[in-house]
């Protein structure tokens, strides 16, 4: 399990704790944890294989390494499973997209049925999202414009988990005969967080001969 994951789901024991109507304090330790787990330079999966404190990650105490160690040796936390029971299926699902916060998460899901992007995306463009209470036009266009760049986001890929298949495609590519100065372009060479798509360049004496290589790839 990686660190954004580990992150979302405390992210969302703050978000729970909120709607529980819990002491503020509790609710900012979660969130603070969320954060310096998701922006810890290590994995936590790796710290726990070589035996590591978790204790070292800022605002994480015994009580919260506990939590993670279970998230990430079983894949599940009973603690956040048992908050998630309490309220409406699928509210989490909200909770995900940028800009939804505890309150309007609740609203959504209460009055409109709504567990869902998708059928939030629907209760928008057919008019019910902007009919809530407090909830105008405006509100209902930016949640929108959430919805679709978190699905962009979604397609992307951490340069992390690109770079090394395209060090592979490179090193391929490289040994058809003919193939000069190949490197790649893009948003990778600018070494962008996440990427679209892959961008690479060079000159070739026979591109059939390199796009033939390319196609047969093993992945």
């Amino acid at each position: 399990m990686k660190n954004t994951a580990i992150a979302k789901v405390f992210g969302d024991i703050g978000d729970l704790l909120e709607l529980r109507g819990e002491n503020a304090f509790k609710i900012r330790a979660y969130q603070k944890v969320a954060r310096a787990i998701e922006h810890y330079p290590k994995e936590i999966k790796i710290m726990l294989e070589e035996g590591e404190d978790l204790r070292n990650i800022p605002g994480v105490g015994e009580a919260i390494a506990k939590k993670t160690t279970e998230l990430v040796t079983t894949g599940k936390l009973s603690y956040y499973e048992n908050l998630k029971a309490e309220f409406p299926e699928g509210i989490t699902n909200l909770l995900s997209i940028p800009g939804i916060g505890p309150k309007t998460a609740n609203k959504l899901s209460s009055e409109l049925g709504i567990t869902s992007a998708d059928q939030l995306e629907q209760a928008i463009n057919d008019g019910r999202v902007a009919k809530l209470f407090r909830l105008g036009d405006k509100t209902a266009d930016n949640i929108l414009q959430q919805i679709q760049a978190l699905r962009r986001k979604d397609q992307r890929t951490p340069i992390g988990e690109a770079l090394p298949i395209v060090e592979e495609i490179l090193g391929a590519l490289r040994s058809v005969p003919g193939v000069r100065n190949l490197t790649y372009a893009g948003s990778l060479r600018r070494f962008r967080e996440t990427l679209g798509d892959i961008d690479l360049m060079g000159t070739a004496g026979s591109p059939k001969e390199v796009i033939d290589a390319f196609v047969s790839l093993p992945r």
